[in-house]
């Protein structure tokens, strides 16, 4: 077994749309970012990196590299799956929390579930994901941002 954590924040901007967890939620704004800037699936992919001992997203994912630019973070997260059961792994289990004061994530969490369930070939009661607010603490308290954590354990797929 391999555990990891993984962490992202982006800053909340007018005239991006919002993606967390592979899909659009309305909102009247959006995350700020060189790829679609979805905070939950780039915090899972950190996580799972972090579990292989690989280092992070910014590394395999450089910002520098247009070939990234507003790409969909559904593809970066196949990628990482792909890099993870090339190293003979699978997914144990997912913890995830998002943090933000609004738009209201509990209608979309059983599609975003859903949804990274699939990419990662694992069952959706391997997949958690939670939201919260801040009680309107601090930058996301003010709605100036959007963060997520996640852990996951790997275990060997012999």
């Amino acid at each position: 077994m391999r555990i990891g954590i993984g962490y992202d924040v982006h800053k909340l901007v007018e005239d991006r749309k919002l993606f967390i967890g592979g899909i659009e939620i309305p909102y009247e704004k959006g995350l700020l970012g060189h790829s679609d800037a979805d905070v939950l699936i780039h915090a899972i992919m950190d996580s799972i990196l972090g579990a292989l001992a690989l280092r992070d997203i910014g590394y395999h994912f450089p910002d520098s590299d247009s070939e990234y630019k507003g790409i969909d973070s559904k593809v970066l997260l196949k990628r990482v799956f792909e890099i993870m059961k090339s190293k003979n792994y699978k997914i144990g289990n997912i913890d995830a929390t998002v943090a933000c004061e609004k738009p209201k994530l509990a209608p979309y969490i059983d599609k975003m579930r859903e949804i990274i369930a699939d990419i990662l070939n694992t069952d959706i009661e391997n997949i958690s994901i939670k939201a919260t607010t801040t009680e309107k603490l601090g930058f996301i308290g003010r709605g100036e941002g959007i963060s997520s954590e996640s852990v996951c354990l790997l275990e060997r797929d012999d």
